[in-house]
């Protein structure tokens, strides 16, 4: 798990960042794959609570791929801020922190925190979907990293990278267009803007913000290096 692991084929790299822009792309598929970022969305909101020092009472995922997050403490200041503030902001940096592991090597490391950090949200899931969901995310995971080689386990922590940070722009999209129809008076740029007294709408844009910063560092820790590609043969005389 310390250890590092050889860089995947360039090609591989290439083939999977495809395979998560077109699962972000494709509405039947971004239906599905979407609960993997919601899981990270409520987990964001989990941990800063738990950071801030408020009380978590548990965490709920829904089928329609919604969640929500339940903690006690201050309903005002700081940790109630920062808290708010995560879900949001959580996916793309999980995955830029998971580009950050891969361009070490650190292909099982990365995996291995991955299922840590399932395992630690499981124990706040309070309804039977959202157990389901998280337990058949790290079985994936597990089954991947114990059974998978090299080049299976590369490919797969680089799809969750790169689907992470391609991702995490959508759901900023669809709360703007939600908001923007009145169907979201009580989302996570409301609240913010309820406890700050800052526009709702400059949130949703630091959402966007952080998001696409993530997608471009990310995006350039996992791009194969020029020297990967096969030279191609040279024009003729």
């Amino acid at each position: 798990m310390t250890g590092t692991q050889p860089d995947p084929p360039w090609w591989l790299v290439v083939l999977v960042g495809l395979i998560a822009l077109a699962s972000v792309v494709h509405g039947p598929t971004w239906r599905v794959a979407r609960n993997t970022v919601t899981i990270a969305h409520e987990g964001g909101h989990a941990l800063v609570a738990l950071v801030t020092g408020r009380k978590l009472d548990g965490i709920k995922l829904h089928s329609d791929t919604s969640g929500v997050t339940v903690s006690r403490g201050k309903p005002h200041g700081p940790g109630m801020v920062f808290t708010a503030m995560a879900g949001y902001l959580t996916p793309p940096l999980l995955g830029l922190l998971f580009a950050v592991l891969l361009a070490a090597g650190r292909i099982t490391l990365m995996l291995w925190f991955s299922l840590a950090l399932l395992a630690g949200m499981l124990v706040m899931i309070r309804n039977a979907y959202g157990a389901l969901s998280v337990l058949a995310t790290g079985a994936i995971i597990f089954a991947v990293s114990w059974l998978g080689n090299a080049e299976v386990q590369a490919g797969f922590a680089y799809l969750a990278a790169w689907f992470l940070l391609l991702a995490a722009t959508r759901p900023v999209v669809e709360l703007q267009r939600m908001r923007a129809r009145h169907m979201a008076p009580s989302s996570d740029a409301d609240q913010l803007a309820h406890l700050t007294g800052v526009p709702g709408l400059a949130w949703v844009s630091l959402f966007g913000a952080i998001a696409l910063a993530a997608l471009l560092l990310g995006g350039a820790l996992l791009a194969p290096d020029s020297s990967a590609f096969p030279d191609l043969p040279g024009p003729g005389i």
